[in-house]
Order: C-alpha cells, then structure tokens, then sequence
C-alpha cells in the first residue's frame, strides 16, 4: 500500500519552490520535529524543573521507537551521535589476526571503510575490497569474495553514491556460514526500507539519524546482537552504569552496567533539544510504517526512473536499486556544474561520482518530478 504522492508535504519544512531530492544528504524537517526541538530547547531553558527522570524517560521512548524500526528488542538498541561511533564500537568488539579478512565493498562511505582499515592495521587482518564488473550487482560481487577467511563482513543494504542494493539476507547467511560477523552501515535505508534483525540476525546494525529517520544530526541507533552485549564500550560515562538513576549513589561505583546494548550509548546521550526531535521523527515513520514508507517512494522512484531512461539516461535495473534512491548516469561532461545548474531550477539533488544521485521522501509532489526531469532534460 502506497501514501499518495505529494498528500504528506503538509508536514514537512520545504516550500513550494524547492523540489528537494537530497535526502541520502540530510532530510528535511517535519513541522513536528522542529516543534519538539523548540520545546525541548524551552525546557532544558528552566533545569530547576526537570527531574532525575527526565534524564532517562525520553531516552528510552525514543530507543522503543528504533527497536520497532529495526525489528529488535529494545535491550537491543544504543543510542549513538554518528555512524563512526558506532562502528567504532563494533570494531572494538570484533578480534582477527594475520589471514583474516575484513570484507566491504569498493567506493565504500568513509567512515566504514577507514574504521575497518584501522581494525586491519591494528589486529594484522586483510581489508578485502569488493568490487563489481560492469553489469554485476553488489551481491554478486559480495558472494563471490566471502570465504572461509572472512572474519568481518561490514557492508551496506544499499550503496550511498547511487542507491544500488545489496541483498543482505543472501550476504548475511553467507558470511555467517563462514563464521564471520556482519556489521551493516544502515544509514542509507533505515526508516526507508524494512530490516528485520531478529529475523537477520547480523552482529551489529548503526544508522545516523538524520537522514532517512527524519531525525536531528547528532542522534542515531546502534543494534546490537545479544552475543555482543557484555562487550567492551567506547567510553566509560556515569549513565550506563547500573543504578545512575539515584544520583545521590553516583559515588558508590559499580562494575555493572545497565541493561543490554544501554553499555554503549554515548555520554551525555540525553540531550533535551535532539532527543525530542529524534522522537517526533521516528514515531511519525512508525505511523505510516517503513512499509508504506517504501513503497511510497518505490513509485516516485520508478516513475523518475522510466522518464530518465526515456530520455536517454543510463538507469539501474529495478531488481538492483532500492526503493527510495536512484542514481541517473550522466556523461561525464555534463557531471561538472551539475549539482549548480539543477539548483538554479530549484531543484536540489547530489552529484556522486557520474550519477545524480534521487533521493526522495514524503514531501514530494508530482510538480517536483516534473521539475526534476525538465532540469535534466535541458543538461542532457
């Protein structure tokens, strides 16, 4: 079931003159989630009011609302501020040695690859770089480098230059029957595109929260399996450990942390503008389900994509893109000033490599797409 395009523009921070196709960027902000941010700025204006409640109440309806975005159990969730942070704690949490390998895919986002790269240094692994032949999907080339000495296999479920997918079900089952744990960068897709762990079960799952979960930079999720959870975190902060809620027992230091994945959230997690804004934004994605959400945008995607393509412009095949990105080939002489010319349409889209990179969201209207595919027709 679909949500009609251009019906939940209302909602969103985008005038009527902006055609806004860049939320693998950062997305736009729901009028509800600038709102909580205004109220939570009002409230952290008055601290002679709060509570020591107030310190963990939102923390943990704000991890509920992941935990049902990722499918997990709630002593599943961390709350972290960037995607590093939380692979860093993956890599913590992982050992290798010499003839091991650590498995990612070529033209890979920064922060994954130079997390792992490190781990490599560090423990003596090879970084093993997939990449795919012309014509190949990403699982093809992921299945065909998985190998008994895979130790980490650290991947997306979509690409972030162009939104080409990568089947994780068929990745994750491979790696695992080679013993090799799975950390999934989900940035690109969660809040997009449904991701079941307790039924895939990887090692680790993080996401920033400031893209396709609507939320605020500064805020995002870290999954963790249970055979992780009495792992070693980045830092060592007074709210994860058991019984922080008595502030007046703070000096009577434990050894215990709290529950489940809580060890790894970062410090000073409860921030009272950013919190509430996470809030707002990942209870209106449970609203409309991830589902809908999906195939929402699998119909303004594909019909972008059919109108590319009659254009004449290079389009992935359907089986081998996701559902809410997809990125247009261009020659490279029309890449340069690209990004500048569609701005001047008023259309605002990234240039990533020799793609335009689409990706867009609820606020999308059909006078956008419209908007769009004239933009590139005049550039092609």
């Amino acid at each position: 079931m679909s949500i009609e395009l251009g019906s939940q523009r209302y909602l969103f921070e985008v005038p009527d003159e902006v055609a806004y196709f860049n939320t693998a960027n950062m997305s736009p902000l729901l009028h509800a989630v600038r709102a909580a941010g205004d109220s939570g700025l009002a409230r952290r204006a008055a601290p002679w009011l709060m509570t020591a409640a107030d310190w963990f109440n939102d923390v943990e309806r704000l991890r509920d609302a992941y935990a049902a975005i990722l499918g997990a159990d709630r002593d599943g969730v961390a709350l972290i501020p960037a995607t590093s942070y939380g692979l860093a704690i993956a890599a913590r949490n992982v050992t290798a040695g010499a003839g091991d390998q650590v498995l990612v895919l070529a033209e890979e986002y920064p922060s994954n690859y130079y997390t792992w790269r490190r781990f490599c240094m560090r423990t003596g692994a090879e970084l093993v770089v997939a990449g795919r032949e012309r014509g190949a999907s990403w699982t093809e080339a992921v299945l065909a480098r998985i190998s008994e000495r895979t130790r980490v296999l650290a991947v997306p479920n979509v690409h972030w230059t162009d939104g080409s997918s990568l089947d994780v079900e068929a990745a994750v089952a491979a790696a695992h029957r080679m013993g090799a744990l799975v950390a999934i960068d989900a940035s690109q897709s969660l809040g997009a595109l449904s991701l079941d762990v307790s039924r895939l079960r990887p090692d680790f799952v993080v996401s920033v929260g400031y893209k396709w979960l609507l939320g605020p930079l500064g805020i995002g999720c870290l999954y963790v399996d249970p055979q992780h959870r009495d792992g070693e975190p980045l830092e060592e902060n007074w709210i994860n450990r058991e019984g922080s809620d008595d502030f007046a027992a703070l000096v009577n230091y434990t050894d215990h942390y709290r529950q489940g994945a809580r060890r790894f959230d970062v410090g000073q997690r409860t921030s009272f503008g950013l919190i509430p804004m996470a809030i707002a934004a990942a209870e209106q994605l449970l609203d409309w389900t991830i589902t809908e959400v999906g195939s929402s945008l699998r119909a303004v995607t594909d019909q972008i994509a059919q109108r590319a393509e009659d254009l004449g412009f290079a389009i992935p095949a359907t089986d081998q893109r996701g559902p809410h990105m997809l990125g247009i080939q261009l020659p490279r002489d029309v890449t340069s000033g690209l990004a500048r010319r569609l701005a001047d349409d008023g259309v605002v889209a990234s240039i990533r490599g020799t793609s335009v990179r689409i990706a867009p969201h609820l606020h999308t209207t059909q006078t956008d797409v419209d908007r769009l595919l004239t933009a590139l027709a005049t550039s092609s």
